[in-house]
Parts: C-alpha cells; structure tokens; sequence
C-alpha cells in the first residue's frame, strides 16, 4: 500500500483546501491547494502541520497514551506503540517518518516516567545512539523538531493528569494538559524553525494552542475515513465528514489570524 492509494479516497470526499490539509498532516503530501493559503499557514505558524516533521507523531502519541489511561499504565504505553508503528507502516517505511517515530514513542516513554532526571538520560542516551548509528540524522531539521519538541514536553509538558470525582474537572485538566504541551513543544521548536527558514510568526503560539488540541484527533479520524473509505464509501463517510468539521475550524483558525497586522516577520 502506498498513501497515494489512500490520497485518492481522501480526495473524493473532501473538498480543497480540506483534503489538501488532510493528506499533508497525514502523509505529508505536498499541499495542491492555492499559494495563497500555504502562505497562510507560514504566517500563523502551522507549515508543520503538513510535512511530518514529527511533531505530528510527538502530540499525536501523547495524546493516545492520555486517553487510554484508564487502561494499566503497561497496556496504555503498548497500545501507543503499536498505533506508531502501525502510523508508520501506513504512511510508508521512510527515514523521516522512522525519525519521527523513533523520538514519538521516546516521548511517550518520558512523559510516562514521572521522573524529569530520567526522562532526560533516555533523551541524552537517545541523541548518542543517534551520532554513533544514525550520524546523518543530525543534519535533518525533521530530527531536530521531533528532538526539540521532545525536550520541551519533557522540561515543560504535561505529566500524569490527578483525577477527580468531577468529569467536567477531568475534561478541564485533560484540555490545559494538552495546550501545555502543543504549546511546549512549539516554544523549542520556534528557534529551528527560525534558523532554516529565516522566519517567525509572532502569533505561532497562540495558533499552535487553538489548533494543536485537534491535530492527533484529525489523524486518527483521518485515517478510518481513508482504510473504511477504501473499502466502502458509506463506511468511511461519517468519519469524512467529522474531519471536513475539525479541518473548517482549523481553516478558519488560519486565515482569520493571517489577516492580524504585523504577526510574521521574515529576514
């Protein structure tokens, strides 16, 4: 299978720039949409949305192993892992996805551990394993997002959420956990994506916060709407549909915070 089989499926339900969007945060297809709201995206922050930077694969784990916390903490990791994997036999066994990967389940390993101390040995250990089998790697800006990223959760993320009694103070501690750490994770990332492209988006933060949260949801989403849509039409087009909903706030998030005067600046 190759994501081109399941671009197509994805094509034929939503229109542009959705399903453009879509393919891009599912298999980082480039986006087919107008240059002005790839543009757009630039200004506000949210171009790594569409290229698998890892940072996708980095909240997307965080937030499966969060949700399956009702399960043991043994299971909830193992699940996490095999939705990766699954995530990257889906989208195609390449370096940048297998990088992504790779630092994916080292998050979820940290955010798991309730000790920052050993969180960041594995995240040190990592990087040496790194230079010593992988010493390419080092040069890619996907590695150092998914390796920034990963630090910022680890330094500023959330940790193990306290439950409550009150479902509406779960829910509200579960939402601030997830808006700390789209937004940790975007504060690392700022300075590389600084250096490379010689651009910030002052507001990156801020759309980062309101649309993050999202981002995992989407690509779960996204994926039943492309298997079931693969095989049936109608098994995929309630799914389909719940994307073109999250995919419209998220277009709307963008193009209504690009026309702010003064919030991208670039060198």
């Amino acid at each position: 299978m190759t994501p081109k089989i399941f671009t197509t499926v994805i094509d034929l339900y939503l229109p542009e720039p959705h399903a453009s969007l879509l393919n891009g945060i599912l298999f980082g297809i480039d986006l087919k949409t107008t240059k002005e709201f790839y543009e757009q995206l630039k200004m506000v922050g949210l171009l790594h949305l569409v290229v698998l930077s890892g940072i996708n694969i980095t909240l997307l784990s965080s937030i499966i192993s969060q949700s399956t916390q009702f399960f043991s903490k043994k299971l909830s990791i193992l699940i996490t892992i095999i939705f990766i994997i699954f995530f990257v036999l889906f989208v195609g066994v390449k370096a940048p996805i297998l990088r992504a990967a790779f630092m994916g389940i080292l998050t979820l390993v940290a955010n798991y551990t309730g000790r920052k101390n050993y969180s960041l040995y594995a995240l040190i250990l990592s990087f040496v394993l790194s230079v010593i089998f992988f010493p390419s790697w080092l040069k890619t800006v996907s590695f150092q997002l998914s390796y920034a990223a990963t630090l910022g959760i680890i330094l500023f993320g959330k940790k193990n959420i306290k439950k409550s009694e009150n479902n509406f103070t779960n829910f509200y501690r579960q939402i601030k956990a997830d808006f700390k750490t789209s937004l940790a994770a975007q504060i690392f990332t700022a300075p590389i994506i600084f250096i490379y492209f010689k651009q910030i988006s002052l507001i990156a933060p801020l759309a980062n916060v309101l649309v993050s949260f999202f981002v995992p949801f989407l690509m779960v989403l996204g994926f039943l709407t492309a298997i079931l849509g693969k095989i049936n039409f109608y098994l995929g087009f309630p799914f389909a549909w719940t994307c073109y909903l999250i995919l419209s706030y998220i277009i709307f998030v963008v193009e209504t915070l690009s026309k702010i005067p003064g919030i991208f600046i670039k060198f």
